[in-house]
């Protein structure tokens, strides 16, 4: 048993079932037991690896396309350039080195990350140096906004809903045989769910994350108010439908509610939800991401970068540009959409929006 298993377990027994939120959200941030706040999560020796660390050609294009978008909208300076859960700091350092050339960019960039992890921000601060750092977004000083935000919004605690004749029944964390298990409330009716009545059927599971929402909104709002564009890449979909609720341990699918706090916790990213949180923000419909960085460029990127290389380096970095963008890999997987103020361009690369209902 875990330490975090034994307090959910006590909590559960005193008080009744967490909703699926509840249960994420201590798992992952925890103050003294939380999967963030003990440890660095990424690479080989974790438990997932991100597109900035398989490659920087990643965070080069993506640099790239927030850069075209600021020339876009005529280069205001001074700008906010923020990062939501950066990881090691990998994708800005690459997104910086990219832009080096692109006149004033970097002269204008303030450089904000947003960050809750201290063995993280550690990691952070030493190849970002002159970054400042905030615990919330909700911290970043108002003006016009380029950001980033990759693998983040599928780490935020959703809830599940499971449609039934009479309504809707929560799935919720609670106890069989002192075990951690899910469990369904009685049904009822849920307002801010009406309108998937009609795009759901009995049986069905829709996924509600009120803390993504909530974030969209502000930077919508940033956005649509001092200019800017926002890069969300992620996977997931256009909109939620299914149990996408997973764990991942040592890079394998695991039970999420057997090691409480030492394995990630995710669920697919509903667009559809961000998009129109996000109004008045213009948005993008999700692009696949292999289809995004290849109208990047990637391709020939990666040839130029392959000239020095030979043997087992050259092998991986084939390997890298596969599963960046092949289908059956990262390709399809993962999305990206864009928001940025109505009447400008939006970033390049991107398909057209979806409408929102």
């Amino acid at each position: 048993m875990t330490p975090l298993q034994d307090i959910l377990i006590r909590q559960i027994s005193r008080t009744g079932p967490l909703s699926l939120a509840e249960y994420m959200g201590l798992c992952l941030s925890h103050p003294e037991h939380g999967y963030y706040t003990t440890r660095d999560p990424l690479g080989v020796a974790g438990d997932f690896t991100t597109a900035p660390e398989i490659s920087q050609m990643f965070g080069e294009l993506l640099g790239l396309a927030l850069a075209q978008s600021w020339l876009d909208q005529g280069a205001p300076s001074p700008f906010i350039l923020a990062e939501l859960g950066p990881g090691r700091g990998t994708l800005m350092a690459d997104m910086l080195r990219a832009t080096a050339r692109v006149p004033g960019f970097q002269d204008a960039a303030q450089l904000h990350l947003v960050e809750t992890s201290p063995a993280l921000r550690r990691e952070q601060a030493q190849r970002l140096p002159g970054a400042t750092f905030h615990a919330s977004l909700s911290d970043l000083p108002e003006g016009p906004l380029w950001l980033v935000a990759n693998e983040f919004f599928d780490a935020l605690p959703i809830r599940q809903f499971q449609r039934h004749a009479n309504g809707w029944q929560e799935r919720v964390v609670g106890l069989k045989d002192d075990r951690l298990t899910l469990g369904l409330t009685d049904p009822a009716p849920v307002e801010a769910l009406d309108h998937r009545l009609d795009t759901t059927t009995e049986g069905q599971i829709v996924e509600t994350c009120a803390s993504a929402q909530a974030l969209a909104q502000d930077v919508g709002r940033r956005i649509a108010d001092h200019g800017g564009a926002a890069l969300i890449v992620d996977y997931g979909g256009w909109r939620s439908i299914g149990d996408t609720f997973q764990a991942l341990q040592k890079h394998t699918s695991v039970d999420p509610f057997k090691t409480p706090g030492q394995a990630d916790l995710t669920a697919h990213v509903d667009f559809e939800a961000l998009a129109h949180a996000a109004m008045p923000a213009a948005h993008t419909s999700p692009t696949p991401q292999g289809v995004f960085l290849e109208r990047l460029g990637i391709t020939a990127r990666a040839q130029a970068l392959a000239r020095g290389l030979k043997g087992d380096a050259l092998e991986s970095h084939i390997a890298a540009h596969r599963r960046l963008t092949h289908p059956d890999e990262m390709g399809s997987l993962f999305k990206v959409m864009a928001l940025h103020p109505e009447g400008t361009p939006a970033p390049p690369a991107l398909d057209p929006p979806f409408p929102l209902p």
